[in-house]
């Protein structure tokens, strides 16, 4: 077994690794370039897409559609936003320093530099806000909602010193609200799939908190362990939002089960027991820990020391626990809903070995423009035609003009149904 990290030589990571926002699908990103893999079926990993040209260190697919974007080592500064299905480059875009993660819902597209955020429109990649002067974040911990509506919020750590949790509405481009989560640091972020709960981790590693976005109120708090402090490296909530995974650089991966807040019924009874009783001459310490639930279900990994992203989600009837490692392998358990337990490893997949037969060309590359409006309104329909899904070369002049109109409204209204899966995104529909 291999109980080191996934680091090479020179001290970067062998893999970028990452789900899709509804956990259709897997990316993974090398040296070599990068790779995107279905994940309907868990008994055999379809490969959607492969791209050999260059080296990709950050991949972000939108949910099931043809969009990705794309950060490369040798230009960490650029992002690229591509249409894979057509071999096509939308569009780049320069920042003025490294980019350490991006993410995507149906309305936004956030960059988050070290000490900046950017918020862009993904209709036309217009720069809506700018969040400048944020505590120095150098592993770019932030997280977005899925939701794209009522709940579209983005969230990054409001100190470097302290737990501290910033929400901004990314809708309405104001600050929300401010979540003293944990005294140390953060090290994990994690909304859940309808925005309303925050789950967060603090570089202790031992307690996981679970907070309401509307009024920052703690819902739920759970100890991952009481022996170590460990480097938690993920987060993540269940689709059905029922369940909690933890993953750290341990070889456990913890699930935890949300089933009613603190202050339940069941909570009350538990306070009028010989428990109860006791833990109110306890110490506060002593008596926090007799309140925090433990572990659903567990997992372990044949490794340890490797970082890695988690989901877990229902696939083909069974409710899955899903690790993809940075050293290209892709673990599946399945998870007892009824009784949890030890989880039995169900499946091994290795995603690090690449075809070079397999490689697309991603052409159609501009120039460094700071601006996606440097290219003309031509750019402009083709990223709003490929976005409707219609061929690039097919966007009227009526259409054209209706985009750069919502464009300039700010906060903009979208042109198209966003929310309407027949129009948007599956761009496959169009696809060559």
């Amino acid at each position: 077994m291999n109980n080191t990290n996934s680091s090479d030589s020179n001290g970067s990571r062998n893999y970028f690794v990452n789900f899709n926002q509804d956990i259709t699908s897997l990316a993974v990103g090398c040296k070599k370039g990068y790779r995107l893999f279905s994940l309907s079926n868990v008994d055999t990993l379809e490969e959607i897409y492969s791209n050999g040209t260059e080296d990709s260190c950050l991949v972000e697919r939108l949910f099931s559609s043809s969009l990705v974007a794309v950060v490369s080592l040798a230009a960490p500064r650029k992002l690229k936003v591509c249409h894979f299905k057509k071999g096509t480059e939308i569009c780049n875009y320069s920042y003025s320093n490294t980019i350490l993660a991006v993410k995507l819902n149906r309305a936004r597209l956030v960059v988050c530099l070290e000490e900046a955020l950017y918020i862009h429109n993904i209709r036309d990649m217009k720069v809506l806000h700018t969040i400048r002067d944020t505590p120095p974040n150098p592993s770019g911990l932030c997280a977005l909602t899925i939701n794209n509506t009522d709940n579209c919020y983005l969230a990054y750590p409001g100190s470097s010193t302290i737990g501290e949790v910033q929400i901004f509405d990314a809708n309405n481009l104001h600050a929300k609200t401010m979540i003293p989560a944990h005294d140390s640091p953060l090290a994990a972020l994690a909304f859940s799939p309808n925005g309303s709960r925050m789950a967060t981790a603090s570089e202790k590693g031992t307690v996981i908190r679970v907070f309401s976005v509307t009024d920052g109120s703690k819902l739920y708090e759970f100890r991952r362990g009481v022996k170590r402090c460990v480097a938690i490296s993920c987060l993540a909530f269940s689709m059905c939002g029922q369940y909690l995974s933890c993953s750290s650089n341990t070889e456990t991966v913890h699930v935890f089960k949300l089933e009613e807040p603190k202050d339940s019924p069941r909570r009350s009874v538990d306070e009028g027991s010989w428990m109860g009783y006791l833990t109110n001459y306890l110490p506060t310490q002593v008596t926090d820990v007799f309140n925090q639930g433990r572990a659903f279900a567990t997992a372990h990994l044949p490794i340890y020391g490797v970082r890695n992203v988690i989901s877990i989600v229902t696939i083909q009837n069974q409710l899955r626990l899903l690790i993809a490692t940075e050293d290209g392998v892709l673990y599946v358990y399945n998870v007892d809903s009824a009784e949890g337990g030890d989880l039995t490893l169900y499946k091994k997949h290795r995603i690090d070995e690449f075809e070079a037969g397999a490689a697309s060309e991603v052409d159609g590359a501009r120039s460094e423009p700071k601006n996606i409006e440097a290219g003309g309104s031509a750019n402009l329909g083709s990223y709003a035609g490929i976005v409707k899904g219609n061929p690039a070369d097919q966007m009227s002049e009526s259409d054209r003009f209706r985009e750069m109109a919502a464009a300039t409204e700010s906060p903009p209204r979208g042109a198209f149904q966003f929310s309407d899966d027949q129009e948007y995104p599956p761009l496959t529909q169009n696809a060559d």
